[in-house]
């Protein structure tokens, strides 16, 4: 169900080139992280937000359909619960009982696996790296294999796994936002 990066990527930046067309400006940058020469604090700060608005577009759309119809039928399961049905017989209409009860205990699932996505944006976007001419992680993580660098390949691994470890705290968190049963005393 997911589209896959190369496609996103490069409807993203036709996206962007027909913007900038349009509008008669530079209104994003199609590559790099950011221009030189430019001096001040909230100018830098604009021209880092133009660099990064088309590859974070592009890091959205590639796992967007997955996490909807994800929630779609995790929703659908929900729909005829017994807590639902029940909440509608205490007086809820339709619309707030799925709201407050089926939506937000199917978001459960969808919010964690979001949150175990984080560390693939950092470590492994190589093809949005590659297309946006972005120096990150994901190219450094290739460049230190080819070059037998043990340690870089290992700072690398180890980045991903303290991501992972904060994916896991931040799972956590959403889930006790979202779910009243799980909050500790």
């Amino acid at each position: 169900m997911n589209t896959h990066v190369v496609v996103a990527s490069i409807l993203v930046v036709a996206g962007g080139l027909w913007i900038n067309r349009v509008t008669g400006h530079r209104v994003v940058y199609v590559t790099g992280a950011s221009s030189l020469g430019v001096e001040g604090f909230f100018p830098k700060l604009l021209d880092m937000a133009q660099h990064l608005i088309l590859p974070s577009i592009s890091l959205i759309i590639i796992s967007y359909a997955g996490y909807h119809m994800m929630q779609r039928t995790l929703l659908l399961d929900n729909l005829n619960a017994d807590y639902v049905r029940t909440a509608r017989a205490k007086g809820l209409t339709r619309a707030q009982a799925i709201r407050k009860h089926a939506l937000r205990t199917s978001i459960i699932p969808v919010a964690t696996s979001v949150a175990f996505s984080v560390p693939g944006i950092f470590t492994g976007a190589i093809m949005t790296e590659t297309i946006f001419a972005w120096k990150g992680m994901g190219q450094y993580f290739i460049e230190t294999i080819s070059r037998n660098d043990v340690n870089g390949t290992t700072a690398v691994a180890a980045f991903g796994a303290v991501m992972i470890a904060f994916s896991a705290i931040l799972a956590d968190l959403v889930v006790v936002a979202l779910d009243p049963r799980v909050r500790v005393s």
